[in-house]
């Protein structure tokens, strides 16, 4: 059998030759024949190949493969700021022109809406990669990859039939004490975001202020909620969908959770999308865009469909089996750049006094 590193490894080096092939079809700088000879120009050295800043939201076990496998294969050096996606949305705002990134990664949607105000805009066939939900209706930022929101459940506890057509009815006091969500983190505060534009301010409130008393637990992230429900400490909790994938590629199929995409197209289903934008700053905008063709070609694509079990957006990928297709969800019609209020959010999560 074919060594499964070896197999990413060489499927990310082709994904870096694809960019960088895309990124020179469309630079229009290749030489044109000509009718006369020209006189061949005396050898020149090639110049060294710039370095990228990245600050990155998405952790260093998710895309750093991805990073190191394109400056291996590039010989461009790239820099890594890591931190949570809010934190470093925060940084670029209070850095402005004078910050040292050249491209921002986020894992929600919502805090590049924030920044777009310092983001470049990008070039229109590398847009047109992705579908129209995606991306930036302004152009400054495109996903890399699709996120679902989702509800995991215990299979020794539930069925799918037990569990509720929307995410509103588990402010319904039969679920009290029985669920788990992680209101400080960013993904659960777009999908907060999501219901703010669907339900308005008072509805998500009162979700917020339901789901409260029916005193839900507290987690950090979304893996110690999936690893509770799995333990049967919590029969439901509010995550991304790969979450689950991840525990079911360590421990196997008979590990007891399943995600449940909500019936209702509601904001329990919401698919958001982690993605990138490149700063206005920046002063390696070529360097940038083949970055991002990178990131966007089919097999960079496939890494995270295979890898981090996220929805591909780039079409011709095979996402993981376990996944139902994206078209089949009752996802909502959210234009996603509208969760960039994240301030907002976090005021209102402080209302229900969820955080602090």
């Amino acid at each position: 059998m074919i060594d499964q590193t070896a197999r990413l490894s060489r499927l990310l080096q082709l994904a870096t030759l694809l960019a960088l092939v895309a990124l020179t079809a469309c630079g229009g700088s290749a030489a044109q024949p000509s009718a006369t000879p020209q006189a061949q120009p005396s050898p020149t050295v090639a110049p060294a190949p710039r370095s990228l800043v990245v600050y990155s939201g998405r952790s260093e076990a998710l895309v750093g493969p991805v990073i190191k496998q394109f400056s291996d294969a590039t010989g461009i050096k790239v820099e890594v700021k890591y931190g949570s996606t809010s934190a470093l949305a925060a940084t670029l705002l209070e850095e402005g022109t004078r910050t040292p990134a050249d491209i921002y990664f986020a894992q929600d949607p919502g805090d590049l809406g924030a920044v777009q105000s310092l983001l470049a805009p990008l070039p229109a066939d590398l847009l047109a990669t992705v579908p129209v939900w995606a991306k930036s209706p302004e152009g400054r930022w495109v996903g890399v990859s699709g996120r679902a929101r989702t509800v995991v459940y215990n299979t020794d506890r539930l069925k799918e039939s037990d569990l509720p057509d929307s995410v509103w009815d588990f402010t319904d006091p039969k679920w009290q004490g029985k669920v788990g969500w992680a209101p400080a983190n960013a993904s659960f505060q777009a999908m907060v975001s999501a219901m703010r534009i669907l339900w308005g301010e008072e509805k998500t409130l009162q979700w917020l202020n339901g789901v409260r008393a029916n005193q839900a637990k507290v987690f950090p992230n979304n893996t110690s909620i999936v690893k509770a429900v799995g333990a049967g400490e919590i029969e439901v909790g509010f995550v991304n969908h790969y979450y689950l994938h991840q525990f079911l590629a360590e421990e196997g199929e008979g590990f007891k959770a399943r995600n449940y995409f909500t019936r209702a197209s509601d904001a329990g289903s919401v698919v958001l999308v982690a993605g990138a934008g490149i700063t206005a700053a920046s002063q390696a905008r070529e360097t940038a865009e083949t970055f991002l063709r990178f990131l966007l070609s089919a097999p960079a694509q496939q890494y995270f469909a295979s890898q981090t079990y996220e929805y591909p957006l780039v079409t011709g990928v095979t996402k993981d089996r376990l996944l139902p297709d994206i078209q089949a969800l009752h996802r909502p019609e959210v234009d996603l750049s509208r969760l960039s209020d994240v301030k907002g959010t976090q005021a209102l999560l402080r209302t229900a006094g969820v955080i602090p």
